[in-house]
Parts: structure tokens; C-alpha cells; sequence
């Protein structure tokens, strides 16, 4: 089975176990009537209590709530989902075209590569069988002559095995690199299923005070798991730019007749060795793109600085006040 396989999979693992979400609506549904009670009775107590009226824009919140939890496989992670599906469209479309290009250019150059070897007819012989019989005919029988055919024997043999290392290498990296990219799209396939299905939960605890910041932690987290596989496929498509950029400029230096070419393959096995250990910085950088928290813990720091400001101008005004009052009346 190819990976690409193995991803397919992972999609349908995601899409067959997201209605299970629904089978924890009914233990959601409970805990977040719970909540909404005391919620409820809570702000309604604190507004008589301070003899003012009741807002009833907050009470709200946990009825909203109530209709996500009732409806979360179609209205909450539908629509997140619906959302972010574009996203993940668009990415894996610039990955293709990437990979296209890069298989052609690769094919040319492997030719180009080829074509050079055969020029050099200290060279040629390696790669072709034709002009290895070639050169042997041109020899005779003599000891220095078998000398010759038996080193001619030799290097071809240590290319070969040479050749033979260096392509099992790449496979190796290959495979390497395309394990790292089904591990982090297996991790980032659990979490959705455990976000998903753990979701009313998230809602429900929400509804009760003091907890309200579970639901925009759920909503980041999902968010942030969800966009591992884009920002992965921006990873290998900013791999694979670079990879047709030296490829191009091989093919460019190849078409010199008298250039050597260098078949060792190093720029491109230090640069699978940087995808493999870059893929598992994926959710550090997935990290960055969305965040929760940061803008309001600053604008409630402000709103407390402002409040605090105000109450020392108005006990300093009405100290003022005071003090103009006493000496008017003196």
C-alpha cells in the first residue's frame, strides 16, 4: 500500500468516527443544563442583589450552547470544517504542481546526466553496455591487456555497487521522509477525533462560570490540529521549490559539453534530512498562526487600569468638592 494510501485512510478513519460525537450529546446535554442553571441563577441573584436591572443578553449564552451541543456533528464541526476544507484543497494543489515539476526536471536531468557519461569515454563504459564491449575488443591478450580488462572489470563493478548504495540511501531517506510526513498526519488525525468526539463535553463545561474560556481553548486546539496538514504541505512544496531551483541549474550545467557531472546526490540528501527533522516542527508553527487569550487578557488589563484611574479621579473630585464646600460655607 503507497502512502498516499495510507493518507486516504486516515480521511476515513476521521469522517467514519466523527458522528460518534453525537453519542456524547446526551451526557453533554445534562452537565450543561446543570450549568446553565446555576449560570442563570447566579446572574439573576447578583442583579437583585445589587438592586439593578437584569441583563438578559448574558443569560443567552448557555441556551447558544445548548443548540451547538444538540447539533455538533453538523453545526459546530460542519461548519468549522467547511471552513478550513478550502484550505486544505488549495495547499495540497500548490504540493502537486510542486511534484509534478520536479518529476519532469528530474527525469530530464537523469538523461542530461547520462548523455555527459557517454561523452567521456573515460566514463562511458560504466553506463553503457555497448561501449564497454566496445573497449574491450579494442584490446588484445596480452598480460598488460588483461591488466586492463580486469581494472576495467573492477570499476565497473564499484560503480555499480556505488550506484547501488547511493539509490538504496535516497529510497531510504525517501521512505524516512514519508514516514515523518504519516506520523504527523496520524497524530493530527487522533487529536481531531478526540477533539471531535470529546467536543460537547468542551461545550458543556463552558456553560458553567468560570469556565468559559474551555470553549475558546477547544476552539483553538481544533483549529490549530486541523491546519497541520496545509502548513505540512507548504513544507514540502517550500522542499520541493528548492529542489527544482538546484535541479534547474544541473540541467543548465549539463548542457556544457565539456562539463563533468557530479552523480553523488548530496544537496539532495541534506535536504531530505532537513524535511524529515522540519516535519515534526509542524505544531510548533501551527502554533503561531492561531492564538487565544493574548487580546483579551491585554484589553481586560486596560479596561481594569481605566476603572482604577477613574475611581482616584473621582474620589480625588469629590475630595475637591468637599473641601471647596467646607470653606463656602465657612
Amino acid at each position: 500500500m503507497e502512502f498516499n494510501n495510507l493518507h486516504e485512510v486516515l480521511r476515513s478513519l476521521y469522517d467514519e468516527m466523527l458522528p460518534l460525537s453525537g453519542e456524547m450529546a446526551g451526557i453533554a446535554k445534562g452537565l450543561a443544563g446543570l450549568g446553565a442553571l446555576f449560570y442563570v441563577a447566579l446572574k439573576v441573584w447578583q442583579a437583585l442583589s445589587r438592586a439593578e436591572p437584569i441583563d438578559m443578553y448574558p443569560l443567552l449564552r448557555p441556551f447558544a450552547l445548548g443548540i451547538c451541543i444538540m447539533f455538533f456533528p453538523t453545526l459546530v464541526l460542519g461548519s468549522i470544517n467547511a471552513i478550513l476544507s478550502p484550505v486544505v484543497q488549495g495547499t495540497h494543489g500548490i504540493l502537486e504542481n510542486q511534484v509534478l515539476d520536479l518529476n519532469d526536471l528530474q527525469a530530464k536531468k537523469d538523461l542530461l546526466e547520462r548523455e555527459a557519461m557517454l561523452r567521456n569515454p573515460e566514463t562511458a563504459y560504466l553506463v553503457s553496455n555497448e561501449e564497454f564491449d566496445k573497449k574491450l575488443e579494442a584490446l588484445g591478450w596480452s598480460p598488460s591487456d588483461l591488466v586492463t580488462i580486469s581494472g576495467m572489470y573492477m570499476e565497473r563493478q564499484g560503480y555499480k555497487f556505488e550506484q547501488t548504495v547511493k539509490n538504496w540511501f535516497r529510497k531510504l531517506l525517501e521512505v524516512l521522509f514519508q514516514a515523518a510526513a504519516l506520523v504527523v498526519d496520524t497524530i493530527r488525525t487522533f487529536f481531531l477525533i478526540v477533539l471531535s468526539i470529546l467536543g460537547p463535553i468542551a461545550f458543556a463545561i463552558s456553560a458553567w462560570d468560570g469556565f468559559q474560556s474551555t470553549l475558546t481553548q477547544w476552539l483553538t486546539r481544533y483549529i490549530s490540529v486541523y491546519l497541520w496538514l496545509p502548513v505540512a504541505d507548504l513544507f514540502s512544496s517550500m522542499l520541493a521549490k528548492i529542489q527544482t531551483l538546484i535541479v534547474e541549474r544541473d540541467i543548465e550545467m549539463l548542457s556544457d559539453p565539456t562539463f563533468i557531472p557530479d552523480t553523488s546526490n548530496t544537496v539532495y540528501t541534506i535536504f531530505m534530512i532537513i524535511g524529515i527533522v522540519g516535519y515534526f516542527t509542524i505544531p510548533t508553527v501551527t502554533g503561531w498562526i492561531i492564538q487565544a487569550g493574548g487580546a483579551g487578557n491585554f484589553t481586560r488589563n486596560v479596561n481594569q487600569t481605566a476603572m482604577k484611574a477613574g475611581n482616584v479621579a473621582s474620589a480625588g473630585a469629590g475630595s475637591a468638592a468637599g473641601n471647596i464646600g467646607g470653606q463656602l460655607l465657612k
